[in-house]
């Protein structure tokens, strides 16, 4: 008999233990699942960070910056990783700020900015605000490319991508080394 009771007693303890086991799988997935599209952003921002240095590595100012001055305008989608500040690679270090697009200090301590979300208003005034600086811009938004910006990111899952608008880095007073115009006209790879 007690063999019996120590059986059943024993089998309810495995039920159990299986059941948690089992919601511990089940919600082990649905973190899964959810970890997948944070995952993909996380690529993205770092994705994006890459491309920002490597325009930036291709940047000559008419006087070098000992520290490059990257300003993020505007809300952004990509910037989690910008944001971190880096090291270029010839040593240079990057620091990356936040402010907001009518922040006169865009004017005398930004040596690069990165541009996201703004109203047509904005950009507008951050621009005319940049005229006659050597200041290069990256914008994030999916504009066309032909509102004062020098880069243009395209972002998909897949890769990140920039259009020049060659008539803003004639204006800009920044020089942008060639290469940098042939790897904007490479094609996606095909799958």
């Amino acid at each position: 008999m007690k063999v019996a009771v120590w059986t059943t007693e024993r089998i309810g303890v495995c039920k159990q233990i299986v059941l948690a086991g089992s919601l511990c799988l089940l919600s082990g997935l649905v973190f899964a699942q959810a970890q997948t599209p944070k995952g993909m952003a996380d690529q993205r921002a770092e994705s994006v960070t890459q491309v920002v240095l490597g325009i930036l590595s291709y940047a000559r100012w008419p006087v070098e910056p000992a520290q490059l001055r990257l300003c993020i305008v505007g809300p952004t989608e990509y910037t989690d990783d910008l944001v971190k500040g880096t090291t270029q690679a010839t040593g240079r270090p990057v620091t990356v700020r936040r402010l907001l697009a009518n922040n006169p200090s865009i004017v005398g301590e930004c040596d690069a900015v990165y541009i996201g979300k703004l109203t047509s208003e904005e950009r507008s005034q951050l621009f005319a605000s940049l005229t006659g600086r050597p200041v290069l811009s990256i914008s994030e938004s999916d504009d066309q490319c032909t509102v004062g910006s020098l880069f243009c990111l395209r972002v998909s899952d897949e890769q990140v991508s920039f259009e020049v608008n060659l008539d803003s880095v004639a204006r800009s007073g920044v020089r942008i080394h060639p290469n940098v115009l042939q790897l904007s006209r490479r094609k996606p790879a095909a799958p």
